[in-house]
Formats: C-alpha cells, structure tokens, sequence
C-alpha cells in the first residue's frame, strides 16, 4: 500500500492528461462501432460468418501491421508527432467508408478499416506510455488503468451509435412473424436495393466520426504538451528487441495481451449470434452487448480504486478466473442464463488490458517504447481468433450444443492463459520480495 496516498496525476500535467485520455475514449468508440458489423456486413453481404470476421482481421491486423513503425517514429522524434500522424490515419480510415458504400465492394470496406487502425496503432503506441511517464513510476499502472477508464466510455458510445442509429435501420435485418430474416426470401433485385440502403447506414457514423477526428487533430497540434525526459532519441531497435525478448515478464506479458484482446473481441463480437441462437434480433442483442459496456466501465473503475490495497498481479489472477467461471457457463448452458453469464464476464475482463501492459513494461527503462509497441502489436489477437470462432459458429451444432455455444472454448482458453501469467507474476514478485 506504499503507493496509495501518491498523486496519480499530477497538477502541472493535468491538461495534457485530460486530452492523451480523450484518445483511450476515441479509438473505444472505434472498436466497438465496427464489432456490430460483423453481424451486419454477414447478412447484407450474404457472406458467411468466418468472411464476415474479416472484418475484426482487418481492423486488428492494422495494429500488427504499424505499431513497430510507430514506435520508431515515436522513438525518433516526439510522442505528439506520433498522435498527430494517428488521428491523420485514423481520419483518413474513416472518410475512405464514403467510395466503399458507393461501390458496394467488401474488400473495400475492410481497406478502409486497415488504414483506420494504422492511425490507432500510432495512438496506443503512443498513449499508453506515454501516460505511464506523466508521474511517478509508483503509481504508473493505476494511471495507466485511470486512463484506460475512458475507453469503455467511447466503447459505450460506439454501441449506443451501433444499437439505435445503425442496426435499427438495417432494412436487411427485417424479420417476419416468426422471427426469420425476409431479407434472404426477396430477388436478386430487391436484395441490391436493400443493400444500397444498408451500406449508406453504415457508412455514415464513420464519415462523420472522420471529420471529428480532423478537429481533434487541430486541437492537439496547437496544445502544449510535456516532452518525455529522456534525451536519446537515438533508434537501437535490435538492442532493445534482445533486452525485451530476454525478459520473461514482458515476454510472456506479451504472450497475455495476445490471448486478453483475442477474449475480449471474441465476446463483444459474437455477443449478437449468441443471442440470434435464443431468437433476439440483433439491435436486440447489442443492447446486452451495451450493458455488458456498462458493467465493463463500472468494474473499471471500481478495480482501479482496489489496486490501491490489492496487488494489481494477484487481481489479475483472481479476475482471469472469474472469466473462466463464466465462459464455462456460456459454454455449457443453453438459454438466456448462457447470455446473462457472457455479458457479466465484462465485469472480470475490466482490469485486465491496462495491467498486463502496466506489468509487462515495469523497469524496462529506454526500451518502453519499443515494448509498448510490442504490447500493441498483440492486439493482433483481435485479428487471428474471431475468423476461427466465425467458422466453429458456421457449423450449426458441435455434438449435443449449439455450435456458438461451443465457440466460447476460445475466450475460456485465453483466461486460463491470464490467470497463468497472473500466477507467475504475482509468484516473481513475492519472492523478489
């Protein structure tokens, strides 16, 4: 408890906290706008639900793909740089969503979210860090959990805009009496039509989100922000690289993040199919997906005012196992029960993010931008499970359950690789102790 009575923020740098913490919220309201569509590109495109997660492929494949370039670029000159060339990307993403819908192409669409998520590799890159270095080292994880408070607050707000102003509109997610989509009995003629309208609806929150981005970039280009202590803005990537490689925190912390990201996409994601199983529509379904959110944000900030008196290695222990309690319910249980227990693992997925990166970067020293950068990459998790559990869900059944139920072996699986690393942490550290 050493820590507990250090300010986490400090007053000279509060301003600056302020707008890097406005970021966290920006690039949550663009994650969890575009989970929604993998459901929705998958009927309007009449793809099939292992296509349909390219979506998230694309989306988190941009992260695998430019957060070592950002982080050589962040290294080399200033971590405002770094933010101003990611909300230019980010922007740049988002506009592009205006000639996907006009030519209808899927590929597109999936271009489109690649560039966006090249801009908010560079944010994350650059955020996280960079908050860590706004104080003390001794409370550089409850600010980097303070801060990463706000992204389920842009998270929230992406799912409020997907629920009532996206999925309700989708003239291809119409239903009949008996619940089953009319979209799939009309012509080849009415389907275009329809799907005109829909890719119009999609299109349109990421337009103007592109042109709010532009503002946001103005508004941090002509701010003054702090510059980072260290004075060697020299690159030795491959120094860096060996030191990290070598440490087995970082190393398997990199491991976690992986199969952290890979959960929490996995049940955010097919949240909706796991309700279209039990017969909800999916503007129905995104509004469980938007309480899981709340309770998300709400565990939040309840387990960073926690970490004051409780080891953040041991309550990511303890939380890892809570999410493998309830993947197993989602797995096993076949009703409404199943969905309550998908959407209360938000609860014990809160922490988990913000401490393995604050864990995984303790004591690496000059080597943290390289390191962030590799914590970012393992967002590639988002991009490698969701097509796999896209095609386990395109089975139907698996034995005597329902194949979506099934499908959550995989979120079970990476917490059970998050309470191992929890474990082996907390385990180092009591005996460095």
């Amino acid at each position: 408890m050493k820590d507990a009575k250090k300010v986490v923020v400090e007053k000279k740098v509060l301003i600056p906290f302020i707008l890097i913490t406005s970021l966290f919220a920006l690039w949550g309201f663009a994650n969890d706008i575009t989970n929604p569509m993998v459901a929705a590109f998958k009927t309007v495109m009449e793809i099939s639900n292992a296509k349909a997660a390219m979506v998230q492929f694309a989306f988190y494949g941009g992260y695998a793909t430019m957060a070592i370039p950002a982080a050589l670029i962040i290294k080399r000159y200033t971590y405002k740089l770094g933010i101003i060339i990611g909300l230019a990307l980010y922007a740049a993403g988002a506009l592009l969503f205006f000639p996907a819908a006009q030519y209808e192409i899927f590929g597109f669409f999936l271009v489109s979210l690649y560039i966006l998520t090249f801009g908010l590799a560079f944010l994350e890159t650059t955020a996280n860090p960079y908050i860590l270095s706004m104080g003390s080292p001794e409370t550089a994880t409850r600010r980097l959990n303070l801060a990463q408070s706000f992204n389920p607050m842009g998270s929230l707000l992406g799912m409020t805009v997907a629920s009532q102003v996206i999925l309700p509109a989708l003239e291809s997610d119409k239903r009949d009496a008996e619940g089953n989509l009319i979209f799939e009995t009309l012509s080849a003629a009415e389907k275009a039509v329809i799907r005109t309208h829909d890719l119009a609806t999609i299109r349109d929150p990421y337009v103007i989100l592109g042109f709010f981005v532009i503002v946001m970039l103005v508004i941090i280009a002509i701010a003054k922000m702090p510059k980072r202590e260290s004075a060697d803005h020299e690159i030795h990537a491959w120094d860096s690289f060996k030191r990290l490689i070598q440490n087995k925190i970082y190393r398997e912390g990199v491991i976690a993040q992986v199969f952290y990201v890979g959960a929490q996409i996995m049940c955010w994601t097919f949240i909706i199919q796991y309700a279209d199983n039990l017969g909800l529509s999916k503007a129905v379904a995104q509004r469980y997906n938007i309480v899981a959110m709340i309770i998300f944000l709400s565990s939040r900030f309840i387990s960073t005012a926690i970490m004051k008196y409780l080891n953040a290695r041991l309550m990511l222990m303890l939380f890892a196992i809570g999410g493998i309690l309830t993947t197993t319910g989602v797995i096993l249980i076949q009703g409404m029960a199943g969905l309550y227990l998908l959407v209360g693992t938000s609860a014990f997925m809160s922490l988990m993010f913000p401490t393995i990166y604050g864990i995984a970067l303790e004591d690496i020293g000059d080597d943290a931008t390289l390191g962030a950068a590799g914590l970012v990459m393992a967002i590639v998790g988002g991009a490698l499970m969701p097509p796999l559990q896209g095609y386990i869900i395109d089975q139907g059944t698996i034995g005597p359950l329902p194949a979506v139920n099934v499908s959550f072996v995989l979120p079970f699986i990476c917490f059970v690789v998050i309470a191992i690393y929890g474990y082996r942490t907390y385990k180092a550290l009591k005996i460095s102790i």
